[in-house]
């Protein structure tokens, strides 16, 4: 051993490590059986695996989801009510695959039909809500469809309310991930009903086909799907402390390996990522001159929630930085853009976001502006 290596060794051996460590490797996603699969995480929308998220794919029964969504939207708008009495026709009584086993005829609440819906996955129940909103199916699909182009869903088509097989009805994996956020998002009343594990309805019980809910105790939803021509598909959704994921898995071989598949994706998130919240939304984070005004400072902060996923155990390493305007002159609208917040994790450019008045400023008198101006000459 030469002296350099032997100085080396016992600086090794004796010095404390401070300061800089070595950050910890994120392997990669699990590799699945799967014709399309996505991860992505809820509140900041961080997508952390993928395979042809954008792929056409027949979504079966976890079309439904659009289905309980638009149902949902009903009621909020006081257009239908959880108590109202669907008479059940012929066509939805007559629907195969699935079914919470309504009789043709019979009157059955909203509610009951929602929970035989989400529950037990009832084509019978999608078929009756469908036409107590719309008044057919076919109309309640383009209803769907409108929605789905609000939601931004670019590679969905919806032809029935149900799933049922067509060549026309298709959806991605990141399409549903996108749907099952809203979902989650807009209406958690009816959210609860996705974790129940069975319904009884016509003194007949069902049980939840996601066999999740009994796996793991931080599984709430979502659904499942399966035809023949689909596959085995699984959209669910998990939250364990603060942070929440969506997986979803189309195409799987069986029920089991849609299951182990979500599973292994779900474990893979929330074992190498972790969510912060970092604003709050009309949190004031600064204040600023404002020139011209009929005061001297306006407040300034982010117009939403900022939610930021990073590998695990490096929030320490988050550089956060402002950039504002140099010269802010009245007047100022509330919400109007006077900077922007960089947050960067080693050099890399991780979230951009405007940083925005949180309350107008009008223009002061002719003095104050007068004497601003002067100011500025000599500032």
């Amino acid at each position: 051993m030469n002296i350099f290596s032997f100085i080396l060794a016992i600086l090794t051996i004796t010095l404390p490590v401070t300061g800089w460590t070595a950050a910890k490797p994120i392997p990669n996603p699990p590799a699945l059986d799967a014709t399309s699969y996505f991860l992505v995480d809820y509140d900041s929308g961080r997508v952390l695996a993928e395979k042809d998220p954008d792929r056409h794919i027949e979504p079966a029964s976890i079309t439904k989801l659009m289905t309980a969504y638009l149902v949902d939207k009903a009621i909020a708008d006081g257009d239908i009510a959880l108590e109202d009495e669907v008479t059940i026709s012929e066509k939805a009584w007559r629907m195969q695959g699935s079914k919470m086993f309504v009789e043709v005829g019979k009157k059955v609440s909203v509610e009951e039909l929602l929970k035989g819906l989400i529950i037990q996955s009832g084509n019978d129940a999608s078929v009756a809500l469908a036409e107590h909103i719309a008044g057919s199916e076919s109309a309640f699909a383009g209803y769907m469809n409108h929605q789905a182009k609000l939601l931004g869903m670019d590679n969905t088509n919806f032809v029935n309310a149900t799933g049922w097989p067509h060549p026309d009805h298709y959806s991605s994996a990141r399409d549903i991930a996108t749907l099952t956020r809203v979902v989650i998002q807009d209406f958690p009343e009816s959210y609860r009903f996705y974790k129940e594990r069975e319904y009884t309805f016509n003194k007949i019980r069902q049980f939840n086909r996601n066999r999740l809910l009994w796996r793991d105790e931080t599984v709430d939803g979502v659904k499942t799907g399966h035809t023949e021509s689909a596959g085995f598909c699984l959209v669910a959704s998990a939250q364990r402390g603060d942070m929440r994921l969506i997986s979803v898995v189309l195409g799987a071989d069986s029920d089991k390996a849609r299951t182990q598949s979500s599973q292994s994706l779900l474990n893979y998130g929330f074992r190498f990522f972790e969510t912060h919240k970092l604003y709050r939304a009309e949190e004031v984070l600064k204040s600023a001159r404002i020139w011209y005004g009929d005061q001297e400072q306006v407040s300034m902060g982010i117009g939403r929630d900022i939610y930021i996923t990073i590998p695990r155990g490096r929030y320490g390493d988050l550089d956060a930085s402002m950039e504002i305007d140099r010269e802010i002159a009245a007047p100022v609208s509330r919400g109007q853009q006077l900077g922007q917040v960089n947050i960067r994790l080693d050099e890399e450019l991780l979230l951009s976001e405007q940083i925005v008045a949180m309350q107008a400023v009008e223009q002061g008198g002719l003095f104050v502006r007068a004497l601003d101006s002067i100011k500025l000459m000599f500032r």
